[in-house]
This record gives C-alpha cells, structure tokens and sequence, in this order.
C-alpha cells in the first residue's frame, strides 16, 4: 500500500466528531494541527473501551509548550500565539502522548524535552519520518526525547515499520494451532519479548533476518506473562497469549500492568470451555490444556476479538464471532489470511 498527503490547502483545525470516535489514534490530529495552524479541535478520542486511557499527557503537553486548552461542547479546543518549547513531565509513558507533543513539538520555538516518554517502536518511527522531514528530535527509543524546534518541515518519502501485533498474533496462531507459519517482512527485534515468552511456554520459533518461522513441538508448557511498556511484552498481545496458554499444562498467570479493564474477554473465553479465574481486573489465572469448544462468542475490543479467533481456530466444532467490526481495526482482512493459511473460516 502507498498513501500521498498534500496538505497545501489545508485550512480546518477539527476533525469530524463521527471520525474521531472510531479510532483512539485520531487524537493525534491535536498536535499537528496546532502547530500548523495554531488552533486545534477535537472530540475524546474513540477505541477499545479496556480501562481508563486519560489524554491528560497530551493537554498537559500542550499547555507547557504555551498553548491554552479549554472544553467546548464535546470537544477539545487548544489554541496558541506560538508554541514553544518547554520541559514536559509525563504522568506515565503514554504512547500517543509522546507522539502527540512531538508532532507540536517539531517546529515549536526552542528545544521541548519530554520526561518519561514512551520508547515503544512506534514512536520511534515517529520520530525517525519527522527527522527525515527536517525536524531535529533525539532520544526516541529511551525515556527522554529530545525535539530542537525548526523553521518548518518538508516532504518526504518514508516507509512505515512493520505491524509487530499483527506478526505476534499469527505467531500465536500457528502455536496454538499446532501448525507452522513463516512471516516475512518483521523487526524482529520488536518481537523479542514475545518470542522469549513463547519459547519458555515451548513453542519452536526460529529466526532468520527479517523471517519468523513459529512450530510446535511437543507439549505447551504453563508460563507467567506481565504486560508491560517496552521493551516489555505489549498489552496488545495479552490476550492472545493467554489463549495460548488455555492449552498449556500446568497453571499460567497474566498479569495486565497496562490498562485496568483488559481482561473482559476472560467470561468470552469460558463460554469455550477454557478454565480461567481473574483476580481483580488485572489478573488471570489459566489452568490447562482444557479442550476448547466451539460457541458463540462478541469481540469486545480489536485484540480480544482476534484472541477469541485463534480460540476458534483450535476450538473443536462451530464458533461464531460477533461485533468484529472491531478487529478491523487493528487488521486487514484477517479472515482471508488465515484461510490462505488453511483456516475454516469465512466473514458473514
């Protein structure tokens, strides 16, 4: 896919409200158009509805760096004379956070220095397109981010990095499955916490340059996950870990250190036969293998609907996927490559 952005005439500063809802990232739209135009409008961001995601890193950011950030209505309204650069403190490593003030950031007058900045990739490739646009911004991949305001940024051609959660989920795939896959085109040094994690439940996984081959051979075995920040294992990729380790031997944990309500799946998960206990909201308590049945079960958000997919893939029998409007969100034609990987499995 290729994608050509001219913004030359440019001139709205607020989203359409119906857009926005349907997708958290469209936040984002805050921090460029401030510095673009000066003034920028937005409703709450929209997505997953996992626990609570404050944008608190995101207005706190702008009001630093001189801007003014009121309520209006239902949306956001920030607006500045000129922003400029400030010393920003994050309450806690918010991703698009640290990605929004970047964008402000960028040509904002004098050096911004984002304190506890989210490392994770994503933001490094941020920063890595804006640099190749001129901007001047260092420490991406650490916890503090550097960003030397400029004049004024220019074109460019860049290419984004590959989708480490979609590469991680069909690496799940072909593990609890039992069969082999290989996927090309991966970082994989963006997958290192995943692949130790899946090599210590014993699932085969052999790396060769930008490849991922994932077997099994032999029996799973019962492991402790912790989501966590990166480098850490992503929250992303929970829950279709612990569907892995529905046919584990032996007692698994999954701790949820991320958000406070991502375990909503776990009562899909029962309807199939699997043996899970939460403890609070943060976390699980798998007992396994336990034989999964095939049932009728609602994507609750992008991961646990792709979860509750691979669920089906080694369930035996029937099951039926409801509301996966919200896997497309996070996949593209997910059905379709999985049935080129010899999947039962048709979208209805």
């Amino acid at each position: 896919h290729g994608l050509r952005i001219n913004t030359a005439k440019l001139t709205s500063s607020s989203p359409p409200t119906e857009l926005v809802g349907n997708l958290r990232a469209s936040f984002l739209v805050m921090g460029a158009l401030l510095a673009r135009l000066g003034s920028a409008g937005c409703s709450p961001p929209g997505g997953d509805v996992i626990g609570q995601r404050p944008i608190d890193v995101h207005l706190a950011g702008f009001e630093a760096m001189g801007s003014r950030v009121d309520r209006e209505g239902e949306k956001y309204v920030v607006e500045t004379d000129g922003l400029r650069g400030a010393r920003v403190f994050a309450d806690y490593p918010s991703v698009l956070g640290t990605q929004n003030l970047m964008l402000a950031a960028a040509t904002a007058a004098g050096t911004t220095t984002i304190v506890n900045a989210a490392s994770e990739p994503e933001v490094q490739s941020l920063a890595a397109m804006l640099n190749s646009m001129g901007a001047r911004i260092s420490g991406a991949g650490s916890h503090t981010v550097t960003i030397a305001g400029v004049e004024e940024l220019h074109g460019t051609t860049y290419r984004i990095i590959p989708d480490r959660l979609e590469a991680g989920t069909f690496a799940i795939a072909a593990a609890i499955t039992g069969g082999r896959v290989e996927i090309r085109g991966v970082h994989l040094g963006h997958l290192f916490s995943l692949i130790a994690k899946m090599r210590e439940a014993g699932v085969v996984v052999e790396e060769d340059g930008d490849t991922l081959r994932v077997w099994r051979d032999g029996e799973l075995r019962a492991v402790t996950i912790q989501a966590l920040p990166y480098p850490g294992l992503a929250t992303d990729l929970q829950a279709p870990m612990a569907v892995l380790l529905t046919q584990a031997r032996g007692v698994s944990y999954v701790h949820e250190r991320v958000f406070d309500n991502r375990l909503l799946y776990v009562s899909e998960l029962r309807k199939m036969g699997a043996e899970v206990v939460t403890t609070g909201t943060t976390t699980a308590i798998i007992s396994g293998p336990t034989p999964l049945l095939g049932s009728s079960v609602r994507a609750l958000d992008v991961r646990a609907g792709a979860a509750l997919i691979l669920a089906g893939l080694a369930a035996s029998g029937r099951t039926e996927v409801a509301d996966v409007y919200h896997v497309d969100r996070g996949y593209e034609r997910i059905a379709s490559k999985l049935r080129s990987l010899g999947a039962a499995i048709e979208r209805v």
